[in-house]
């Protein structure tokens, strides 16, 4: 039997995997059924501005045992390619009564802010008194609701969720959507106490601070490296796979097809499944279909991406900041938007303001059937109320993704343990992707990392996972 790693996906899970693999001399196959790799991670240029169709930052926490992204980085040679985001992406706004206002930074500042009433903020100080919760099934707007009532989860955890997942706090988990905060509250008895005692702990071991990084010629550089140092031959791109077979013998045989009908077979030991869960769930369907049914049930947003841009002198806001989010509460549609020629250099001609703006998620089901024109006239309209812009923007591009980001909703973590329950004889078989172990690239790339330290330390013979 062929012990080549056999990885089906050419996204950034699957890729990094194979590196760290590469990296500890084990030979990899991965099969990509588009025609360039990186998933989700696309950069594109025009007229000078480059837009991120994906993800356009990713968290960085240098020195931290579990930056495999940094260690990637470095096997990779990119050092000198990283940026490090403007100090003033600390800085975030959140519309209320017709007005950006920055999330306060400070107890001063959360004092001063009109962002919260006094009674959310009377509210806060009972925080600490409030009992631990009983249910680890309980949802994001539950959670918050109970610890800090329901101003904070209209104005600041909710605009957070809709920034990360463009979820729906009622329907997202606490424990596996933002696994830290449950935990604050399970460690500490308290958010604010837990958050206490880590700025504390930070304070006396040096406990590193994360950044937020991107590359100068964009996020997709980082998929983009990853292939070019592999081995040639290591990743067959425009290759399908039609069919995934569990050998009786031990093993399995994968069937691929390309787009001009070559057709082939595969045979290995061990197989990555690196896909979105609903092109895994139709593999696992001829042979598993409880865990092809599992895996189905996993919900993603839509979400389209409109990269507009002005000359700055007619945006009368002061850009001074990451972006800004907007309360679903607050009748726009627009989910919020990044100030992208702010965060990085390079993103835009000089004296031009580019805007990286988000549509949809799973409060607007309908973003992927409106009409193209008016959603872009509609959330330009927007932009200029928030910002205070003045005329036409000079370039403008609309991208959609009917499934952009995976939910993690109530009972998602029961349905992982279900899976790897389902898949239990099925030796040799491993996950990887988004939709398990956090969403972000560094999450991506970390828990691709502890794959590949899994599969060079055990014999060809194990379960799956």
């Amino acid at each position: 039997m062929n012990d080549t790693v056999i990885i089906i996906g050419g996204g950034i899970s699957g890729l990094a995997t194979a590196w760290f693999l590469h990296r500890r001399g084990i030979n990899v196959t991965v099969l990509e059924e588009k025609e360039h790799v990186g998933g989700m991670i696309h950069s594109s240029t025009d007229a000078g501005y480059l837009l991120e169709h994906g993800p356009n930052s990713t968290l960085q926490k240098p020195g931290d045992t579990s930056d495999a992204l940094g260690r990637l980085v470095t096997d990779l040679g990119l050092e000198s390619r990283l940026r490090v985001a403007d100090p003033r992406a600390a800085r975030r706004y959140v519309y209320r009564n017709r007005q950006l206002h920055p999330l306060p930074g400070s107890p001063p500042a959360f004092i001063r802010t009109p962002l919260f009433s006094w009674q959310a903020k009377m509210r806060l100080l009972a925080e600490p008194f409030i009992k631990r919760g009983v249910d680890d099934n309980e949802s994001i707007a539950a959670f918050v609701t109970r610890r800090l009532g329901r101003e904070f989860l209209h104005y600041a955890v909710g605009p957070f969720i809709s920034g990360v997942y463009a979820g729906d706090p009622e329907q997202l988990a606490v424990a596996a959507a933002v696994p830290r905060i449950h935990d604050l509250e399970r460690t500490h008895g308290s958010l604010i106490r837990g958050a206490i005692a880590l700025g504390r702990l930070r304070k006396t071991t040096g406990m590193p601070a994360g950044r937020l990084i991107s590359f100068d010629s964009g996020m997709a550089l980082l998929p983009q490296t990853i292939a070019e140092r592999l081995p040639a031959h290591t990743i067959r791109v425009d290759t399908r796979v039609t069919a995934l077979t569990p050998l009786a013998t031990g093993g399995w045989c994968l069937n691929w097809r390309s787009s001009t009908g070559e057709q082939g077979e595969l045979r290995g030991s061990r197989v990555v499944l690196a896909l979105p869960a609903a092109v895994a769930s139709r593999l696992l369907a001829a042979f598993c279909p409880e865990a092809a049914t599992l895996l189905a049930g996993i919900v993603y947003a839509a979400i389209a991406v409109l990269g507009v841009a002005w000359p700055r002198a007619a945006v009368g806001h002061p850009l001074d900041g990451f972006g800004f989010l907007v309360p679903r509460r607050e009748g726009i549609r627009t989910l919020g938007a990044l100030f992208s020629s702010t965060l990085f250099s390079g993103r835009a001609p000089e004296g031009h303001a580019l805007l990286t703006t988000f549509i949809g998620g799973m409060t607007d089901p309908g973003v992927m059937t409106a009409d193209q024109q008016a959603l872009t006239e509609q959330t330009i309209e927007e932009l200029r109320r928030l910002l205070t812009i003045q005329g036409a923007p000079d370039f403008l591009q609309l991208i959609r993704h009917a499934r952009a980001i995976p939910q993690y909703g109530v009972g998602h973590l029961r349905r992982l343990q279900d899976l790897a329950v389902a898949l239990r004889a099925y030796r040799g078989l491993y996950f990887r992707g988004n939709w398990q172990g956090g969403v972000s690239v560094a999450d991506c790339v970390w828990n691709a990392e502890q794959l590949a330290l899994e599969l060079a330390g055990r014999a060809v013979d194990f379960g799956a996972t």
